[in-house]
């Protein structure tokens, strides 16, 4: 079946159905959710055998044990002792299990499995629900292990890219990844402290950047300026940016009652915000 959105069925060519589906937000239809437990058939639950020969389907005695004990005392959170003995009945009860799950508890699971990186597959499984989430217009994708609502591929690669290149700059990686967590947190999401992290993040990097760690982020940036030849438009839009977290209405300041709420397009845009220009000095300072 091709995945090319721009050849139109007969059905859409005659405007029976329509030819784009209004973006999945709160919900997912039934085909992304067979398409999704696809990709999980296809790179988490095949390949399995038994080491012993006489008994195929016997799941203790495979590779697939641990697996299949994580899936059920970690993310179902039952007793292990009532995992079956039969790979074929563990799958069939995941099956069982993921066809009831709600929209959100779906994405859970596919988080879950993505993170235990069993046989090593959890890039496989991450390139395989976005190909799905893209082609079924779902308003979510996986961005670093996560499944974050951001539509715009173009956002989703600065934000990946960011994480993936600050690996050698102490902290910034952590503030990132924690920024990010705390945002895409479906059952308890904290947008104010998801912009702390991804401005935190900025900050660690501006002090790694000029050797400085007690500078602030103010100094640091004048520093990047004349060391670094950081464009003095960028500087002062950051300075900004961080004056506004510190200020007495800020994000980095206690909650009152009378204070703006931060919402979820806050918290997005400040990570995609400071991920940009994260990417940015790096690659200024390193070429």
């Amino acid at each position: 079946m091709p995945d090319d959105q721009t050849q139109l069925s007969f059905s859409q060519r005659m405007g029976l159905v329509p030819a784009v589906k209004a973006a999945q937000v709160d919900s997912i239809d039934a085909p992304l959710k067979n398409a999704l437990w696809n990709v999980v058939l296809l790179h988490s639950l095949s390949g399995f055998y038994s080491r012993e020969a006489r008994y195929p389907d016997r799941i203790k005695t495979s590779y697939f044990y641990d697996f299949a004990v994580a899936i059920y005392g970690d993310f179902f959170k039952v007793p292990v002792d009532t995992l079956p003995s039969g790979w074929s009945t563990f799958k069939e009860r995941i099956r069982e299990n993921y066809f009831k799950m709600s929209w959100h508890r779906t994405y859970s699971f596919l988080e879950f499995l993505v993170a235990l990186n069993h046989r090593e597959k959890g890039e496989e499984l991450t390139q395989g629900f976005n190909t799905v989430l893209v082609r079924e217009n779902s308003a979510y994708r996986f961005v670093s292990g996560k499944v974050t609502p951001i539509t715009s591929i173009e956002e989703i690669e600065e934000i990946e890219q960011a994480i993936s290149v600050s690996d050698q700059y102490a902290g910034v990686k952590t503030h990132l990844n924690t920024a990010l967590g705390l945002l895409t947190d479906r059952q308890n999401p904290d947008y104010r402290n998801s912009m702390k992290e991804s401005i935190s993040a900025v900050e660690a990097l501006a002090k790694h950047l000029t050797g400085n760690p007690k500078a602030t982020l103010g100094e640091a940036l004048t520093e990047l300026e004349r060391r670094h030849r950081l464009d003095p438009v960028i500087k002062k839009a950051f300075s900004t940016l961080y004056g506004y977290t510190n200020n007495s209405d800020g994000i980095r300041h206690a909650v009152m009652e009378d204070k703006q709420v931060l919402t979820k397009a806050d918290a997005r845009f400040m990570l995609i915000c400071c991920s940009a220009f994260i990417n940015l000095t790096i690659d200024s300072v390193e070429n």
